[in-house]
């Protein structure tokens, strides 16, 4: 779960169905590391094996550079000797009424992609690597036309049914027809067609004139399904529905309550169970979720052992709340442990779609009287830090004036640009007065950019624009612990003569509302990655801002789109990060989101029953992937009467 003051992440959905298996745990439940690679240890090189133009490999990154070589005994994060055995509980918040987080009816169950895997996948300290874990190599040639996978024998269903290269095909059609309507727009100009040349042997080919140095980490990463029970279940892809697909994943579906409880437990036949890869891996016996309509009584769950985990996502909890018998009588454990990962992406959103936010300069005062420094002293106890980019933490973040490189993209898109991109320091959030919520100064200066933009204050006080309109925001919010954030934001609003209110719904109606693009601003997560592709355009692109569930701000620019593309066509790490760093400095300046906050720490609390490899990955705590439990410290903890 992502450190931040609401009880959850906000509805979150696939990035993209290249990220539509475990990597949606992460954007679910930051509790769980990436999925990871599973090497074959008969390949004889880490990286490639050229065999004329075609290079045959057990992985494949952007630009050539993978860290586990073929022959390793586990990956470097991870305790080999991790006893498998016992449960680990979290909670999650409001209910949910789908197992299929593939599609955008229902709302899906906590961390139900669990089930399937891909053809390749990634670690948690290998930002830019893909590895095979369905198949055994890889083939391509230099310009990555096209891509062959050369899948294992031994890969089973969950129902110990052989997983094919049929199966491989069929998840890609039903995912082409099927899948959301943004990543079929996207992947209709990527994949000219993919054909099943072997049992256990598929291709995909791509189409000429989109870039093809991320395709084939794209089709590899798309989720597996098996042919002969979707066919046999009469399923449907886009319909929510209770009932799982069939994969091939190392969990299984053990029992729900629906909207209160979600188990899985470990597949004891997982195919891949005794790979090098995942030694010391899938250690629980049973994930549990239990289900809370308000982040006050999961918390009291939590106090009293209903759930034994806690990601704690609350400053004033974290900063005032652990007094209470178990942490006393140190039943439980509270530590913050470093994150390096990229921030998740938190941030409040304008919908560019209504008539007064179409001015930058509106966007832009509006985002000033959001008083961070106040509201960190005051409401989040210092705990947080503001996010400043769109790859804050890492070094794709633009920094200072644009180089040379920059503006070599930048220059032939001059027109395009706000003010400022092509002379100026990258645009930061504003820095206001922590001492007293309305800053008068950032109030003096967000008032000369409504003036400027036409929206003149009148004897009531208001703002109205030329035909007599009210500048009017509304503010969508599904969770009233976020209330003692936004009302005062939204007094300081009013101060500056904006009609703003807040519109508290509920978790459907949200959803509804975000579905429909019905709102003027909501919190949402901008995720982006440190190995960034084709998700750029279902998060910023404007060919897919009108159905894209990701593009909530229905963002349409030409001067991103241009960038967009100079990231996918990037030769060299260093051109795609100056790529990245002109993108981000456009997107900044455009003003279109409200920056929210991160934590450069993950804050958890735990029963103390769990333990963790010493030295955990840069890019994820992995609580429910590399952690293990400790069965003799359970045992104590029972016979004190931890839980009841």
């Amino acid at each position: 779960m992502p450190h931040d003051d609401r009880p959850e992440p906000i509805r979150q959905r696939p990035r993209s169905w290249q990220d539509a298996t475990l990597a949606i745990v992460l954007a679910l439940f930051a509790g769980c590391a990436l999925p990871a690679v599973a090497q074959d240890t008969g390949t004889t090189s880490a990286a490639a094996a050229p065999a004329g133009d075609v290079t045959t490999a057990i992985g494949i990154s952007p630009f050539g550079t993978l860290k586990y070589h073929a022959g390793f005994v586990h990956l470097d994060y991870v305790n080999p000797d991790a006893p498998k055995g016992g449960e680990i509980s979290e909670w999650a918040f409001g209910g949910f009424d789908s197992m299929n987080p593939f599609s955008e009816k229902g709302r899906a169950a906590a961390l139900s992609s669990i089930f399937y895997e891909t053809l390749l996948t990634n670690t948690a300290d290998d930002a830019r690597g893909l590895y095979c874990l369905v198949c055994k190599t890889l083939e391509y040639p230099k310009d990555r036309s096209w891509v062959i996978f050369n899948l294992r024998h031994d890969v089973t269903f969950s129902d110990g049914s052989p997983l094919t290269a049929e199966d491989v095909k069929f998840s890609y059609d039903v995912m082409r027809k099927k899948g959301l309507s943004d990543f079929r727009a996207i992947l209709a100009t990527q994949v000219a067609g993919c054909e099943v040349l072997g049992p256990y042997q598929v291709k995909f080919t791509f189409k000429t004139g989109y870039p093809t140095r991320d395709l084939p980490g794209v089709v590899g990463q798309l989720p597996i399904f098996s042919e002969a029970s979707y066919t046999k279940n009469h399923r449907d892809l886009s319909q929510s529905s209770l009932k799982p697909y069939l994969g091939s994943g190392p969990y299984v579906l053990d029992k729900m309550s629906v909207g209160q409880t979600v188990v899985y437990k470990r597949n004891p036949d997982y195919w891949g169970r005794n790979l090098p890869i995942n030694v010391g891996r899938y250690n629980f016996d049973r994930i549990r979720f239990e289900y809370y309509a308000d982040y006050n009584s999961a918390f009291e769950g939590f106090k009293a052992g209903n759930y034994t985990f806690r990601n704690e996502a609350s400053s004033v909890i974290w900063a005032t709340g652990y007094h209470f018998p178990a942490l006393e009588k140190g039943w439980v454990k509270k530590v913050a442990l470093p994150n390096g990962a990229l921030f998740p992406g938190q941030t409040m959103v304008f919908n560019l779609r209504r008539p007064q936010f179409q001015d930058e300069r509106v966007r832009e005062a509006i985002g000033m009287m959001f008083n961070f420094q106040w509201t960190n002293a005051k409401i989040f106890y210092g705990v947080y830090k503001r996010p400043y980019s769109f790859w804050t933490n890492s070094d794709l973040a633009a920094t200072g004036k644009p180089g040379p490189g920059e503006l070599a993209l930048l220059k032939p898109l001059a027109a395009e640009l706000p003010p400022g991109v092509l002379t100026e320091d990258a645009a930061m959030p504003p820095v206001s007065s922590a001492d007293r919520q309305l800053d008068r100064r950032m109030l003096r200066k967000a008032s000369a950019l409504l003036d400027a933009a036409g929206w003149a204050v009148g004897a009531d006080g208001k703002r109205r624009n030329a035909k007599g309109e009210l500048l009017h925001v509304n503010f969508l919010n599904d969770s009233k612990a976020f209330d003692r954030i936004l009302l005062p934001f939204i007094d300081n609003l009013k101060a500056l003569g904006v009609d703003a209110r807040l519109e508290d719904v509920d978790n459907a109606q949200a959803t509804d509302r975000e579905r429909h693009y019905d709102f003027d601003v909501a919190t949402t997560f901008l995720t982006t990655s440190l190995s960034p592709n084709s998700d750029l355009q279902q998060t910023f692109g404007s060919k897919t801002a009108d159905i894209s569930t990701f593009n909530l701000m229905g963002l349409k620019d030409k001067a991103v789109d241009a960038l967009i593309e100079d990231v996918l066509t990037a030769k060299t790490d260093e051109g795609m990060k100056t790529a990245v760093h002109a993108l981000d400095r456009v997107l900044r300046a455009l003003h279109f989101t409200i920056p929210e906050w991160y934590n450069p720490n993950h804050l958890i609390a735990y029963y103390d029953m769990y333990d963790h490899p010493k030295t955990l990955p840069p890019y994820a705590l992995g609580a429910l992937d590399f952690w293990w439990y400790d069965a003799k410290k359970a045992a104590a903890l029972n016979a004190a009467g931890a839980f009841r």
